[in-house]
């Protein structure tokens, strides 16, 4: 991959990664409800889940995607259907759990899986690898792509779940704590409601 080509990908990786999304508002509600320690396996999760994932889109999955309607559009309403139900899990017990039960934070797997139903991690993954792997050759410039995104992903991740472990003493009351995770719940929701609807 030549260097400019390079720079590139680390500026638009980081910049997707930093930007408002599920992953975001998701473990800077975990790190709130939970704590850092609880909720760094959250962090993993995503940090090696989503570079799995745009190597797979990289490599195979890619054309696959663009080629089928079908598959786009169950992603797109299976995906948004389940991100609307982690939404109001966030905004109604600040967790996952069973009813009745309490809440937890995500799970090193969890998150790992959850980049596969994730709408802006697919729109992310497809625009990126399809601007910087080459079809002819595609096993190197994938395993570099999938590298930036773990750097990316890992630092991103570490900075809203530091930023959640923040505000933990100011949102200790249990109102203060209700909103926040309303809030996220509907950060969540809105951003479904845009993938949707474009």
């Amino acid at each position: 991959m030549p260097f400019e080509a390079f720079v590139t990908l680390v500026v638009l990786s980081f910049a997707s990664a930093f930007t408002p999304g599920p992953n975001n508002a998701l473990v800077a509600s975990s790190a709130v409800n939970f704590g850092m320690r609880r909720t760094l396996p959250h962090v993993f999760g995503i940090a090696l889940g989503f570079p799995v994932m745009a190597l797979a889109v990289g490599l195979v999955l890619g054309e696959v995607f663009e080629a089928s309607a079908a598959l786009r559009a169950g992603l797109r309403w299976g995906g948004g259907a389940l991100m609307l139900w982690v939404a109001w899990q966030i905004a109604t017990k600040g967790g996952l759990g069973p009813e009745g039960g309490r809440p937890r934070p995500f799970r090193f797997i969890e998150a790992e899986a959850f980049q596969w139903i994730n709408p802006k991690a697919w729109i992310v993954a497809i625009a990126l690898t399809a601007q910087f792997i080459p079809p002819e050759r595609p096993q190197g410039a994938a395993l570099v792509v999938a590298a930036v995104f773990v750097a990316a992903g890992l630092a991103s991740a570490l900075t809203w779940a530091g930023t959640g472990q923040a505000l933990r003493r100011i949102l200790a009351r249990p109102a203060r704590l209700r909103l926040f995770n309303a809030t996220m719940g509907g950060v969540i929701a809105i951003g479904v409601a845009f993938v949707l609807a474009g």
